[in-house]
């Protein structure tokens, strides 16, 4: 590792982190050796090629984050323990037949998930959170309801009560954000899937949790308590952000205006776009080498953490050669991944079915939406994993609820 590593955390992965990347690209090449939480050092791979070599070649890049060659320095209570790995035996760090039996069993419950009951708790929860603040004119689309749509939605899937969702909210975002509240949120989630678990096994339901349980693979109630871990985190953060990225990008660029004033052909675009260019993933961690190797032009030493930054691969000047942005149904972006650790394609499904109707439903309910603040006044979580906003306040005229459920 090089004496001039980047700092993987501070005030630009808020305010300018395109800016950031073509920084760490001029200086470093399409891998970039970066410091972690406490000086730790891992490399950050930007380049859209080598993020391909990296993500299609399991054995030399390995999930399996026991490789780690940092292990006897890192503290116990190291904010970022819930983003490597560390004694999570879930579908994230497993390889081989192994990570293959666990993904299967996660795309085949998930698979069986109704279509048509999927779009309809999206658009009665969409409903039932616009009704709390449709009446008032104003509203902050992020915390009010981007940040409580996925995680509705995916504990009804599940099986959770509904009135386990805001502190479930609470402790994804905790986790995900890696700060000092990362470990307790880490544990208050695998109590709640603990308890689950303990539930359906006494009572099978047609949700997901039981599906998982009955499938003849026979895992373990920890495997499988780490997989749903695993998912609500990746279903439930990435996918509020896609809906406030993407309600983002079409209050402040002209090209969507059509679309806030009855039109919908532009919403699919505006999503897509959002995943080339403020994709909610930014960096995922991890890969670690199986041996010694060389990638984008860097020794890479057997144990070394590598982290991929799919945000950096999307906008990879050698890929958008004439600085178009790519929209439409160009979908060669990284935002879900590649390779054995793709994101499941039912998983993606059901996350864009969530995203696609929560954004309608706001176009939909309130007509005349607009910004209340100075789009330049927004600002974004200090998390260099996920791209967010904060908050998203805006105003429109007030509208009748529908009745729903406000619970």
């Amino acid at each position: 590792m090089t004496t001039d590593a980047v700092p993987l955390g501070g005030p630009r992965f808020q305010t300018d982190p395109a800016g950031l990347y073509r920084e760490m690209r001029r200086d470093h090449g399409p891998v970039t050796p970066v410091l972690l939480d406490g000086d730790v050092p891992a490399w950050l791979v930007l380049g859209y090629r080598e993020l391909h070599q990296v993500t299609g070649d399991p054995a030399l890049f390995s999930r399996d984050s026991g490789l780690w060659n940092r292990w006897p320095e890192i503290p116990d209570d190291w904010p970022l323990l819930p983003m490597i790995g560390h004694n999570q035996p879930s579908v994230l760090y497993t390889v081989g037949e192994q990570h293959r039996a666990r993904a299967t069993m996660i795309s085949d419950a998930l698979e069986a998930v109704d279509a048509a009951g999927l779009r309809g708790h999206a658009e009665r929860f969409a409903d039932e959170l616009i009704d709390r603040f449709c009446l008032k004119g104003e509203a902050d689309l992020v915390g009010d309801y981007a940040m409580l749509l996925p995680v509705r939605v995916m504990t009804r899937l599940f099986g959770f009560a509904d009135e386990q969702g805001p502190a479930l909210v609470t402790a994804l975002n905790d986790m995900i954000d890696g700060q000092e509240g990362a470990l307790a949120g880490q544990t208050h989630l695998g109590t709640s899937v603990a308890e689950l678990l303990a539930e359906r096994r006494r009572e099978p339901a047609d949700d997901v949790v039981s599906r998982m349980l009955a499938d003849p693979g026979g895992f373990s109630d920890e495997e499988i308590t780490q997989d749903l871990m695993v998912m609500l985190a990746a279903g439930h953060q990435p996918t509020a952000d896609w809906i406030g990225n993407s309600l983002h990008l079409m209050l402040t660029d002209d090209r969507f205006a059509a679309s806030l004033f009855g039109g919908r052909n532009s919403v699919a675009e505006a999503m897509n776009e959002v995943l080339w260019e403020q994709t909610p993933t930014q960096n995922v961690a991890g890969r670690w080498a199986a041996r010694d190797t060389r990638l984008g032009g860097h020794r890479i030493r057997a144990g070394d953490l590598v982290l991929l930054c799919l945000q950096g691969a999307n906008s990879d000047p050698q890929v958008r050669t004439d600085g178009a942005t790519l929209t439409g149904g160009n979908g060669a972006h990284f935002s879900f991944g590649h390779g054995e650790h793709r994101c499941p394609f039912p998983a993606q499904e059901i996350a864009e079915v969530v995203a696609r109707t929560g954004i309608e439903v706001v176009l939909d309910r309130l007509p005349d939406i607009d910004l209340a603040a100075p789009a330049a006044s927004l600002a974004r979580r200090p998390s260099p994993w996920l791209r967010g906003l904060t908050e998203l306040p805006v105003r429109f005229t007030p509208t009748p609820a529908l009745g729903g459920t406000s619970a």
